[in-house]
Formats: C-alpha cells, structure tokens, sequence
C-alpha cells in the first residue's frame, strides 16, 4: 500500500479551526469505593475534546500539526501497532486538515490480511499504510530505515509513536493547567509517556500526577527514563511530582482480564458512563484498587483523565 504521496493543494488551515471543545469539561460522580474512604472522585472529561481527535491524541497532535503547517510540511508520516488510537487520530487529522498521512505498521504479515476495523479506518480516512516487520519497525529511527521510507513517499515530517515528543509534552502542559487546584492527585492512563510528562508539568506545587502504565513493557522502571526523557527535551529538566504503578496492564496493550472486564462492567452500570477498555478501564480499575488499598488520603480528591470513547 505504497506510492509517493504528493501534496495537497492550499495551506493545512489551523488546528484550532476544528473548534475542540477546551477546557474540557469535569464530571464528579458518586462512586462507592471512593465515597464509603471520604474520597472525591471527579473525571476530567477530555474525551469530549473533539468527536475525531479525542483525549490527549488532540492535546499532542496539535501542537504537531500547528509546526507542520508552520514549516510548509504537507505529509505526515507516523508509526503504530494494528490498532493504534494514534493512527486513527493521525489519519482523522489528515482528513480534517489536508495533510496527507503515512502510517508505519508494525507487523508485515498484516500486509496481505483484510485490513482490521482500526486500520479500515485510517485508510478510509485517506492514510497509506505501510507494513513492517518486527525487527525493522524497532529500527525506524535508523538512517537506512528513514531512507528507503523517503525514497517510497517523498518528503514528510515525523511524528513518532503515539504522538509523545517534546511538543506534544508541552502540549498536554494545558491539562494539567486545566486541572490546576481541582484535585490532589490527578491519574492518567500510560501508552508512551508524553501525556503525563506534560500533565505534571502543567500542575500546581502540591498536586501529584500518576501514571498507569497500560503496556507491559511500559512498567515505571522503562516508562519512567521515557518520561524523564520527554520532560528534558520539552523543558530542559524534570518538571513537577509524578509516579508511575504499573500494577494494571493486565497482560499488556489491549489485554484484558476477567476481573477488569467485570470492573468495567460494573462501573458502566453505577454510572451509565461507557468506558473505553485498552486505556480509560485500566486507569479506574487502578484507581480503585489503589483507594481500596488506602493510597489516598480521606478528605482528598482524585481527577481521572478520560482519554478515549469506546
């Protein structure tokens, strides 16, 4: 699914034209398991941002898009797993925008199957999609990689993994300045760093990030450099008090187990509120074993950040 991608006619028009519903909107809700410990449970709606670029996929792809229109880039090319939220974001954007987008598929023997709903997805919306093997997709960044890229597509710009690099932390520092005074602990659910670098940046002194870990490979002693990584890069050094638990990925990227599926379930029916399961389920079902475990203190509030729609 190759081909040189040529550009648009016209200048990519800015993200802000898409409207994103900004600041997001806070919802507390009455949740048992918090209430009977004397703890606040409010969730930090972004998944309401905007219908095609929800979450922090908007806070981190804006940024991005906004120095790609700036540069006169008129393709984007990025990378993800089959099912990718950041794929699907990527191609929406392209499609909203007038950017032509590549996607970097980890998994060449995807090449010849039907394309899954998520990759239907981003191709429908007008994305190229290239497949890699294993081996090569964890050299992307390899000059010899880059190079045979550029000979099949022409010029781009990159926009890594998950949409984290230092732009997109300081993107997501809106978040945390969003939420600035209206928790004491405020979690978000982990992919590739970038959201909570930002969000804990953009925090009051006081207020404690943590992030959930929904990879295997991303528990706190890998995700941890990462972010650590990101925050030099967007502000020169660490920025802010922020924790990773990597106790609830329950298997790793799109896992799931009897006991969150249950969890989910039960949530959804107390609250009437559908919860996305890859990312938004495993943040709560974290936060409510944590509570259950006495990790907040009573008296205290606890923001979730809903990143995604089911």
């Amino acid at each position: 699914m190759g081909g040189v991608t040529r550009p648009a006619p016209g200048p990519p028009p800015d993200p802000q034209t898409l409207r994103p519903r900004l600041p997001s909107p806070l919802q507390e809700i009455e949740d048992e398991p918090f209430a009977r410990r004397g703890i606040r449970l409010v969730l930090k709606r972004d998944d309401l941002i905007h219908p095609d670029l929800p979450g922090n996929k908007w806070r981190k792809l804006a940024p991005n898009l906004r120095a790609a229109a700036a540069a006169g880039d008129r393709a984007l090319l990025t990378f993800g797993g089959a099912y990718s939220n950041h794929l699907r974001a990527t191609a929406a954007a392209g499609r909203l925008l007038g950017f032509a987008t590549i996607g970097v598929v980890r998994g060449d023997e995807l090449a010849g199957a039907p394309l899954n709903w998520s990759l239907a997805r981003c191709a429908a919306d007008g994305m190229r999609l290239h497949f890699l093997d294993r081996a090569r997709y964890r050299r992307t960044g390899d000059p010899d990689i880059r190079a045979a890229l550029h000979d099949l597509f022409g010029a781009f710009r990159v926009i890594p993994a998950g949409g984290s690099n230092a732009l997109a932390a300081r993107g997501c520092t809106e978040l945390g300045q969003e939420l600035r005074g209206v928790a004491d602990t405020v979690a978000v659910a982990c992919g590739t760093g970038g959201t909570l670098a930002g969000l804990a940046a953009g925090l009051n002194p006081g207020q404690r990030a943590l992030g959930v870990p929904v990879l295997k490979g991303g528990e706190p002693h890998f995700l941890g450099g990462t972010v650590e990584e990101l925050q030099r890069a967007a502000f020169g050094g660490p920025r802010g008090d922020w924790a990773l638990d990597g106790r609830f990925h329950c298997g790793g990227y799109a896992r799931r187990t009897p006991e969150l599926d249950a969890f989910a379930d039960a949530f959804e029916d107390r609250h009437q509120l559908p919860l996305e399961r890859i990312y938004v389920a495993k943040l709560l079902y974290g936060l409510t074993t944590l509570a259950g475990e006495g990790a907040f203190a009573p008296g205290s509030t606890v923001a979730a950040v809903i990143t995604g729609t089911p």
